[in-house]
């Protein structure tokens, strides 16, 4: 029985994952403006350091606390949600805060970048000193994403 346990999580694992362009067919009408591809990567990798860092908020209720409170970064969510109710107010916040935001196709790639074994819909990712550098080039990146109308 031990020995069965460790090779059901490989065959977990080899199942095979979307790809980005499969991923773009599960999306929600609201979901823009929308990560490419490498700026998904990059969103992927700044959130994946910054849970080294412990410098993420995480799900809709933490990220609307901090977003009223003030706090600042970027804010990544996830574009294949059902229902979009449930987060469909975050964007108008951060425009009505001048906080950069952007979609990425997937919220269980989202929630695995932060480390969680669970799907996550929204991330904020708040600037460090570690990875200043990676932030700053999302940062760029997301603020010159076209929003919509």
């Amino acid at each position: 029985m031990a020995r069965e346990k460790p090779e059901a999580a490989a065959e977990a694992e080899a199942t095979p994952e979307l790809s980005y362009r499969e991923q773009l067919d599960f999306l929600n009408p609201i979901a823009q403006p929308l990560a490419s591809r490498k700026l998904t990567r990059k969103l992927l990798k700044c959130i994946r350091k910054a849970t080294k860092h412990k410098q993420l908020r995480r799900g809709v209720k933490e990220v609307q606390k901090f977003i009223n409170k003030g706090e600042k970064g970027i804010t990544v969510l996830a574009g294949d949600t059902l229902p979009i109710d449930v987060y469909c107010h975050i964007p108008i916040m951060c425009e009505d805060r001048s906080l950069p935001y952007a979609y990425v196709p997937s919220k269980t790639d989202l929630g695995a970048a932060a480390g969680s074994k669970r799907p996550t819909c929204v991330i904020m990712i708040k600037p460090h000193e570690e990875y200043q550098e990676a932030y700053d080039e999302c940062l760029e990146e997301v603020s010159a994403l076209p929003l919509p109308l």
